[in-house]
């Protein structure tokens, strides 16, 4: 049996791991596991470990990682110590991460640095701001890739990766998006105590590139949702560099009827209540992945996702509140698709398929780089 360690450090890797670990829990060839670090461990963002606890998977392990200075890099630092002591403790056959965050590039790196295979959920893509940069690091940093879609596969053949070290699996959570395990909208409602009949969601997180004017574009955000008259669900952003200016920002809806403000939601909730609201607005990438299958219209905020997957169902909008309230008042107007660029919801099956091939289990723990012909 082979032992495999997922990473999850926020409530989005989260969602998109889960199908993956939820297939493999009832394979006799592989056992999985979870080190649950980052955001899920912090009481202000909803202290989200309880969800993967009652999702009621096996050997989860739980480490701290924020320090009091919260800066990137010495969460990186802190992360790498104590998933190292983890790995070396249970000696892992795989470590599985996702996307762009310092959790990821921690667990890459450790895995690299301990002779151990990694794989990289999602890599090959394009962001934006620092994520950009970890992204594509923490591809470099391992041996396995499992992509979302041709370009991203293309990305890093660009990048110098071998051919055979990538497989083309979609994005999990759309295997999540389209089950039939998502809760009733009125259920949702209720656990949220969310009175609108019609609403948007707003999703919006600091640009760490951007951290000296992050705390005016927030006010801005803030600012335009009001002015607008519209119902908002608001999510809290992410702990990266600069959040807490966000944070302050939100405390001036406190009290207002038309917003509703949380620091995470359940990820099958959040999907049931983007699949019926009328836009997603912020710099989330939901707005960009997420709401185009739902034909959802995403009003996209300034630079995060600047070098994403466009789509017709996108508006794009500076940092100016008056540019802001213009684009609210123009997604009504925006004519949605269901588009498919990240797969067709088969990305667990796909996972599993993969594990099981021999010559995946036979790569090179010494990184290869092939230059294009």
């Amino acid at each position: 049996m082979r032992n495999i360690v997922f990473l999850t450090g926020t409530r989005a890797d989260f969602g998109k791991l889960k199908p993956l670990m939820a297939i493999l829990q009832d394979q006799d060839a592989f056992e999985p596991h979870i080190f649950v670090t980052g955001m899920h461990l912090q009481e202000l963002y909803g202290y989200t470990l309880i969800e993967v606890q009652k999702s009621g998977f096996k050997n989860i392990h739980t480490f701290k990682n924020h320090t009091h200075e919260t800066t990137m890099d010495l969460t990186l630092a802190k992360t790498i110590e104590g998933f190292s002591a983890y790995v070396n403790g249970l000696k892992p056959d795989l470590i599985v991460v996702h996307g762009d965050r310092v959790e990821a590039l921690a667990g890459a790196i450790v895995g690299s640095l301990n002779n151990i295979l990694v794989a990289h959920i999602e890599g090959g893509e394009l962001s934006g701001t620092i994520d950009e940069l970890i992204r594509h690091s923490v591809s470099k940093l391992s041996h396995i890739h499992f992509v979302a879609n041709d370009a991203a596969k293309k990305r890093l053949l660009q990048m110098g990766e071998l051919p055979d070290s990538i497989f083309t699996i979609g994005s999990p959570d759309v295997d999540i998006m389209f089950s039939n395990n998502l809760p009733d909208l009125k259920v949702v409602k209720s656990y949220y105590n969310i009175p609108f009949d019609d609403y948007a969601l707003a999703m919006y997180h600091p640009v760490t590139t951007e951290i000296e004017h992050i705390k005016d574009y927030a006010a801005h955000f803030v600012d335009a949702l009001i002015e607008s008259g519209k119902n908002y669900v608001v999510i809290y952003p992410n702990n990266d560099l600069g959040s807490h200016h966000i944070l302050d920002a939100y405390k001036s809806l406190q009290n207002k009827t038309k917003f509703r403000v949380f620091p995470s939601l359940r990820f099958e909730y959040f999907l049931r209540l983007l699949k019926h609201a009328e836009f997603i607005i912020g710099n989330s990438s939901a707005g960009i992945r997420e709401a185009p299958y739902y034909g959802i219209p995403t009003i996209n905020i300034g630079t995060r996702q600047q070098n994403r997957v466009s789509s017709i169902d996108l508006i794009n909008t500076n940092y100016n509140i008056d540019s802001i309230i213009e684009a609210i008042k123009k997604v009504k107007a925006v004519q949605t698709i269901n588009e498919q660029q990240f797969g067709e919801g088969n990305s667990a099956q796909a996972f599993l398929e993969s594990l099981n091939l021999p010559e995946l289990w036979a790569i090179n723990h010494q990184k290869q780089f092939r230059d294009l012909s």
